[in-house]
């Protein structure tokens, strides 16, 4: 569960979680009553008076986290880690809360699912795509290791994390202490090294230089979950992380020996998110851009 003291300006408005399971399967009875998923499945958060609007989306089919981002005052926003099957909420509730949404981003090439951010420009015009420049994937703007993403006041750090890709970086915000991971670290877990050129001693590296060097009470938002947890901390990541407490050998051999199956969206989904969303699609999400 999210500790409001790591972020005194936000307050949780309400949280489903493995430890209020009949809200939480109220909230999966709701959304499936619906057809739909909703801003978030798990909890949602507000800035009320504070220093940033801060809000956790959810993609039940991916189990994909996407960060809608803002400063309360300029209405400047980032949308991280989007998806396209869900662009069309995510524009909508942007446009609902009156934000200015600047930058569409991504953590890495997704190989899960595709991208939402060509969608998005589309539906949000003015607002420019932005990638890692090691990703190899087409964007309006590169980001390297070291660099800021800004935005009204509020700031972001990239940090190059590649081992799940080549390409992967976290996002730190130093201001409300907290980072986006995306799949180089993942709660109690990590992305998997097999494809996109990844690379276990890759990984290892980066996890533990650039992510678990942060201040132990910093939260940490995965671009996935698959067991219903939102959010954790680098000091319990340092403490229970069943792979990241390991020696980097052990944690080498372990990486290596996962067996895991081929994964079954990336041949669609690579070829796509290469050109920021808009190449190959399935001919329903094909349609909406020409619409």
């Amino acid at each position: 569960m999210l500790r409001t003291s790591l972020r005194p300006a936000l307050q949780l408005t309400r949280i489903y979680t493995p430890q209020n399971p009949l809200a939480y399967s109220h909230c999966l009875k709701q959304n499936e009553k619906a057809g739909k998923i909703s801003v978030s499945l798990r909890w949602v958060t507000q800035a009320t008076g504070g220093t940033m609007i801060f809000r956790q989306l959810f993609d039940r089919e991916s189990c994909t986290y996407t960060y809608l981002l803002a400063d309360p005052e300029t209405k400047d926003a980032v949308l991280v880690d989007p998806v396209i099957d869900l662009a069309e909420r995510d524009a909508k509730l942007i446009s609902e809360m009156g934000l200015n949404l600047k930058y569409v981003m991504n953590t890495h090439m997704h190989a899960d699912h595709i991208t939402g951010s060509g969608l998005l420009k589309k539906l949000v015009p003015g607002c420019k795509s932005l990638i890692a420049k090691n990703s190899g994937a087409d964007a309006d703007i590169h980001v390297e290791h070291g660099e800021t993403v800004k935005f009204g006041d509020q700031v972001l750090e990239v940090r190059s994390t590649p081992g799940h890709t080549n390409g992967c970086v976290t996002y730190v915000c130093h201001g409300e202490k907290f980072a986006l991971t995306g799949d180089a670290l993942l709660i109690r877990g990590c992305g998997r090294t097999d494809f996109q050129e990844g690379s276990p001693d890759t990984l290892y590296n980066s996890v533990h230089s650039q992510i678990l060097s942060l201040p132990e009470d910093f939260a940490l938002y995965p671009a996935h979950d698959y067991k219903g947890l939102t959010v954790t901390s680098v000091s319990e990541e340092k403490q229970f992380n069943p792979r990241l407490t390991k020696s980097k050998e052990e944690f080498i051999d372990l990486m290596n020996n996962l067996g895991l199956p081929y994964p079954k969206k990336i041949d669609m989904s690579l070829p796509a998110n290469k050109v920021c969303g808009l190449y190959n699609l399935p001919d329903n999400l094909a349609a909406k851009l020409q619409d």
